[in-house]
């Protein structure tokens, strides 16, 4: 067996002269970043209209301790192509990933840049994309991670929106902020944590940071004098909203889609389960959903290098040559991991028109999705009805020959999010049984160990509603607050933790039956329905209404 041993050491020394590979992020579903496809390195980033700059940021924002004032370059996205001295500013408060990613799927800021001749300004988040308060050591641990919070992070914005005004000589300009999910707000959770608890593994990508904008707006009402924030789940803690509530909507968007669907969706968790627990099951299972043995794909040099390995050496175990690159995978736990994600985020983002923000996809992948179901015969097995369906997700270019069920790496940047939902970010989820998802509780005693053994951090459940509010919003907004749009559409599983009715005559809630995740923030294209149309509409003419009262009241201040 030595000679086998010895001719295989060259073949993984050329594996470790390979490019790095890059997958695409998976947003929500349970933070496992492995769920991609393999494929060649992504050698150039999206092209976006946007100037890089770099702010010297303090690290701690809240003491005053010697290590406090150490700084940080926080990275953000400038386009002054239509502005001019005094005119409005839009700053689009960063999310859990990298900027550029969120600014090339943003287009509603570009589209209505020119009526407004505004600025355009996307901030980084602290500890994401190139924004790393201790470099490569910034995930190091507790000690470092403690500066990962919305808190630090709301000041991060204040104090950049003011050095940059100041800077601009323009501090009379009004400030706009624009947030998607967390950003409007948005959520993910470590993957150790996904199989642990069922549905009580919240979905990560995307909780946006549509929340960040609106908590802005409150935190800070000197310095942005309106907010919108598109699909910010602000009530989706402690018990404001019902816990089941966001896997509920994902199975209403399939069910709604086709009732055989969803039937089948919710069979195959059984079925999935069964086969693993065969002898040969996880064999069968790495075939079936075509599961990838290395990083790259055929066209990569280690191919010849196996098949001459195999002519010299044929005593050593036969490599399969036809699926040179297929490998058992170890639990059943990363098949139900690539399709419960490839399930939710299809849902949250099941646009009118073909998109590219997670995935390629096409119109409405939900429906698509259920059509690839729906044909095959009655009968037929679930597991290779739902790894085809899911295959839409992960393959809708059809470019690809194996799967990265495991293993994969965080492509935009979004690996903090896991220590955000093991510390402030805790949304309590669970599968009713009425979910297309197995039935699940949340129990926040596992989760809390799990959290600690992670990262050795005891998580705050009740944080986030003691800083920021929550419960009973209606009266406490109607009060407090003002100048804020909430967006929300109601297939985006997120929707059910938005604000979905006005709370005053200025904190008003534009809810769309057919919407999905931010929908209003993509890009307008010929092909958007009228609805869509509609909603921008009016979210542009509510934002002309801030911006006229505020010149006006300028232009009376003035003349005093």
């Amino acid at each position: 067996m030595a000679p086998c041993v010895s001719l295989l050491l060259p073949v993984f020394a050329i594996l470790a002269t390979l490019p790095v590979i890059r997958s695409a992020h998976t947003f929500f579903p349970r933070p496992s970043y492995d769920q991609s496809l393999a494929r060649q390195p992504d050698a150039s980033k999206p092209k976006i209209p946007y100037k890089a700059h770099y702010f010297p940021q303090v690290l701690d924002h809240y003491t005053f301790q010697p290590k406090s004032s150490k700084i940080f370059y926080q990275k953000y996205l400038v386009n002054s192509h239509y502005w001019r001295r005094g005119a409005p500013i839009f700053v689009y408060t960063g999310n859990e990933g990298d900027i550029e990613w969120f600014a090339s799927n943003t287009g509603f800021l570009l589209d209505i840049a020119p009526k407004f001749r505004a600025l355009l300004v996307f901030i980084e988040h602290r500890f994401y994309g190139e924004s790393m308060p201790f470099g490569n050591k910034s995930y190091k641990s507790a000690e470092t991670l403690g500066y990962l919070n919305s808190q630090q992070a709301l000041a991060d914005f204040a104090i950049l929106i003011r050095s940059l005004k100041h800077n601009l000589s323009s501090e009379a300009s009004p400030v706009v902020v624009f947030g998607g999910s967390y950003g409007g707000s948005e959520l993910k959770i470590p993957s150790q944590l996904l199989m642990l608890n069922g549905c009580s593994k919240w979905p990560s990508f995307l909780l946006s940071l549509s929340v960040l904008a609106a908590w802005f707006r409150l935190k800070y009402p000197h310095i942005a004098i309106g907010a919108l924030a598109s699909s910010a789940p602000i009530l989706q803690f402690d018990d404001i909203t019902p816990w089941s509530s966001f896997y509920d909507t994902v199975s209403q968007d399939f069910k709604e889609a086709s009732l055989n669907c969803y039937e089948v969706i919710k069979g195959s968790w059984a079925e999935l389960e069964a086969l693993s627990a065969q002898k040969e099951g996880l064999t069968e299972l790495s075939r079936t959903f075509r599961a990838c043995q290395f990083a790259f794909d055929t066209s990569m040099r280690i191919w010849p290098s196996m098949q001459n390995l195999q002519k010299k050496i044929p005593k050593c175990p036969k490599i399969n040559l036809l699926d040179p690159f297929f490998r058992d995978l170890h639990s059943l736990d990363s098949v139900w991991d690539w399709l419960w994600s490839a399930f939710v985020y299809t849902a949250m983002v099941n646009y009118p028109t073909e998109a590219n923000f997670m995935m390629p996809l096409p119109a409405y992948p939900v429906q698509a999705m259920c059509k690839i179901i729906d044909g095959f015969p009655s009968g037929a097995s679930k597991i290779i009805s739902v790894f085809a369906a899911a295959s839409l997700y992960y393959n809708y270019s059809r470019a690809e020959k194996c799967f990265k069920l495991e293993h994969g790496p965080d492509t935009h940047g979004l690996h903090g999010w896991d220590w955000q939902a093991c510390t402030e970010m805790v949304m309590p989820m669970s599968c009713s049984q009425e979910s297309m998802f197995p039935p699940s509780g949340f129990s926040y005693k596992e989760f809390a160990e799990d959290c600690m053994k992670t990262f050795g951090a005891k998580p705050r459940p009740h944080w986030i509603t003691t800083e920021f509010g929550g419960k009973r919003i209606d009266r406490v907004l109607k009060r407090s607050g003002g100048n804020i749009i909430f967006s929300n559409g109601m297939q985006d599983p997120w929707s059910r933790g938005g604000v979905l009715k006005n709370i005053s005559s200025t904190i008003i809630a534009l809810v769309t039956e057919k919407g999905a995740h931010h929908v209003d923030f993509r890009f307008a294209t010929k092909d958007d329905p009228e609805w869509l149309k509609e909603l921008r509409r009016q979210e542009v003419e509510i934002i002309q209404g801030w911006i006229d009262q505020y010149y006006a009241d300028l232009k009376r201040l003035n003349n005093e």
